[in-house]
């Protein structure tokens, strides 16, 4: 079994956290997205992985330290990174042709912005599968249309009147990829774009007319990180996840002065806590130090100093100073107080 997981994308729409450090690299409940996301899938397909072929943007942003951290992740499954390049932003479909030497054999694609809890069952009999999420309003997503069979049938991309109610949530299983790899080729070379991209459904869509089967698959949970609000909401979901499922959140290094921490939260090494309440739905990355301060469902990452402060829902990069005592201040580009 591959993984195929594309992830060239800046995001733009999770500002300043995404200045210098990629989306699917933020921590959330203590862990990268795309690291969470490739351990999660590996731990519920009940096949070794073989290889995990990460499809990444310019190398000026998504530099060395970043393809070692990628390397690292696959060789901890036992697997082989392959890391490819997508230059241009031209659509779904062609991040995965990026990767066109790993297309082969079964796989699953996966798209580095979500966040899952499931038990992946995969159809034996089916030749592709989608996995989705009931939706309150499904006019604001793709959704799948079924049959009587509960096979996918069509692939309706924000509906304007009802088709189902089942998002597609950006991962898929594909029994031999290389028949996706040939539809998409066509779509390339017959240079069909959706506003000058290539994309996937177009790819699954030529599978489908080629008589291929597909079926969905439900997950329990999907969690988004497309913003600041909601990859805060995704990091307090995950961090009750991890806590029912037994995980320790709190590092031993961690060092605790006149402090409570209201569970779950992350906590990571050689955290400082002084004189604070920090929790419930906190993760503080490795290096921080947080003295005379209430924290609440908050991120806060890697090497930063929070004082004299109350925050509740806010999101605190790498290597930031915010005393709350004082009044003038420097805040970077796309920054918020709120």
């Amino acid at each position: 079994m591959k993984i195929i997981v594309p992830m060239a994308g800046r995001g733009s729409r999770l500002r300043p956290h995404t200045l210098t450090v990629p989306k699917p690299l933020v921590p959330v409940a203590g862990t990268p997205i795309v690291e969470q996301l490739v351990n999660d899938i590996a731990g519920v397909v009940n096949q070794p992985i073989e290889e995990v072929a990460f499809i990444l943007g310019d190398p000026a942003f998504f530099g060395q330290e970043i393809v070692a951290h990628l390397t690292k992740v696959a060789e901890n499954l036992g697997a082989k990174a392959s890391i490819y390049r997508q230059l241009n932003p031209l659509g779904t479909g062609h991040a995965i042709m990026c990767a066109a030497p790993s297309l082969s054999g079964p796989a699953v694609v996966a798209y580095a912005d979500t966040l899952i809890r499931a038990d992946f069952h995969i159809d034996p009999a089916a030749d592709a599968q989608i996995w989705v999420k009931k939706v309150e309003n499904p006019s604001a997503y793709g959704v799948v249309q079924l049959d009587n069979s509960n096979a996918i049938t069509e692939l309706v991309e924000k509906p304007t009147q009802f088709v189902s109610d089942l998002a597609v949530i950006g991962i898929y299983y594909f029994k031999a990829i290389e028949e996706l790899k040939t539809e998409l080729q066509f779509v390339i070379d017959q240079q069909l774009t959706h506003g000058g991209e290539y994309q996937i459904n177009d790819g699954i869509k030529g599978m489908m007319r080629n008589g291929k089967r597909f079926v969905p698959g439900e997950v329990n949970e999907w969690m988004d990180c497309g913003n600041k609000a909601i990859t805060i909401e995704t990091n307090t979901k995950m961090l009750h996840f991890l806590a029912e499922e037994g995980k320790n959140l709190v590092d031993t290094s961690a060092t605790l002065e006149n402090s409570t921490i209201i569970p779950p939260c992350f906590i990571g090494k050689n955290v400082v806590l002084k004189d604070s309440t920090v929790g419930p739905g906190v993760s503080i990355g490795e290096g921080s130090k947080i003295v005379n301060a209430t924290v609440k469902e908050s991120m806060i990452q890697n090497h930063s100093i929070v004082q004299n402060a109350t925050l509740e829902k806010a999101m605190i990069g790498n290597h930031v100073r915010y005393n709350g005592e004082y009044t003038t201040i420097s805040i970077g580009d796309y920054s918020a107080l709120e």
